[in-house]
């Protein structure tokens, strides 16, 4: 089996909880019907648009997609597997704008990019697995842990960048964060890095203080390299379902967002929530991660994310 091949099964395993409510939610609308097909009444499209909503795809393309299956060419009916086909190709419009894998082309070297996030929602580690795929690419990473909110932050990215054989520059708790920043980028350019990572705090409970820190950070980064960060990467726990869209919008405004990587979609049936934020925000879709290995984090492809999810 081939990595890629690896990867895939392991995409399509990790999103079956959302494809299953995908197709719970369906399935009711079909199993009494012979043989599984039936015209589309206006009364069935509202059903499966409701289905479609229930499934964290958002409002919008649910009605996109119940438009398509009202047109003409299913006047004949469909069955339940033709309506996830339709499903399927309607996700991967709206996703392939915005599968746009991390890139490393800033001159001079580093690439700086800034990781935020709430806490919990598995940013400490998105960027030791980031490392680890740049590093694969033939890239020398540095990480820097600029969450020194936390004692525990620091001591993880510790450990995970070990496991992911890449130096990371510390501090003690409660140092300063755009001051480690700036040592960080020293020490990248000194190391001759092609890439640079800074994790940072997540306390959004007090955003004025997060945006405070952040605009600092930024400040300081730039006055050393005036275009970085590069990119700032938002990390979203797919568990959170609804709720990833209220943090987008937040970190969108604090931060200034320009990328998000997603994560832990195989610990819940809300995947489809990953649609509803590309529809809404249009920010490109980095990374996808469904388990807790080293190697569980992959670049965004839409349309095998569009088939697993739909179950097509």
């Amino acid at each position: 089996m081939t990595e890629k091949t690896s990867w895939l099964s392991r995409l399509t395993a990790g999103l079956s909880r959302s494809s299953d409510k995908l197709g719970g939610n369906l399935s009711g609308l079909f199993g009494a019907v012979p043989f599984g097909t039936t015209t589309l009444e206006p009364a069935r499209l509202e059903a499966i648009e409701e289905a479609l909503i229930a499934s964290d795809l958002g409002p919008a393309l649910a009605a996109r997609i119940v438009a398509e299956l009202g047109s003409g060419q299913y006047a004949r009916g469909i069955d339940e597997v033709g309506v996830r086909a339709v499903v399927a190709a309607e996700i991967a419009k709206v996703l392939a704008p915005v599968a746009k894998p991390l890139e490393v082309i800033a001159f001079p070297r580093p690439q700086v990019i800034l990781v935020v996030g709430v806490n919990g929602s598995g940013k400490t580690t998105t960027i030791a697995k980031l490392a680890h795929l740049f590093a694969e690419q033939d890239y020398s990473v540095m990480l820097a842990a600029g969450d020194t909110f936390r004692a525990a932050a620091i001591a993880q990215l510790k450990i995970w960048g070990a496991r992911a054989g890449v130096p990371v520059i510390s501090g003690e708790q409660g140092a300063d964060a755009a001051g480690l920043a700036f040592t960080a980028l020293d020490a990248a350019r000194a190391a001759g890095s092609d890439v640079l990572i800074i994790d940072t705090a997540g306390r959004l409970q007090n955003k004025s203080g997060l945006m405070d820190e952040l605009a600092k950070i930024k400040r300081v980064l730039r006055k050393s390299m005036p275009a970085a960060p590069h990119d700032v990467v938002l990390v979203l726990d797919a568990t959170t379902g609804q709720n990833a869209l209220n943090q987008i919008e937040v970190f969108r405004d604090v931060a200034g967002v320009t990328g998000l990587v997603m994560t832990k979609l195989d610990g819940t049936a809300r995947g489809g929530v990953l649609v509803a934020a590309a529809e809404k925000f249009g920010l490109p879709i980095h990374a996808v991660g469904v388990g807790e290995g080293i190697d569980d984090l992959r670049p965004f492809d839409a349309t095998v994310f569009a088939k697993a999810l739909a179950g097509g």
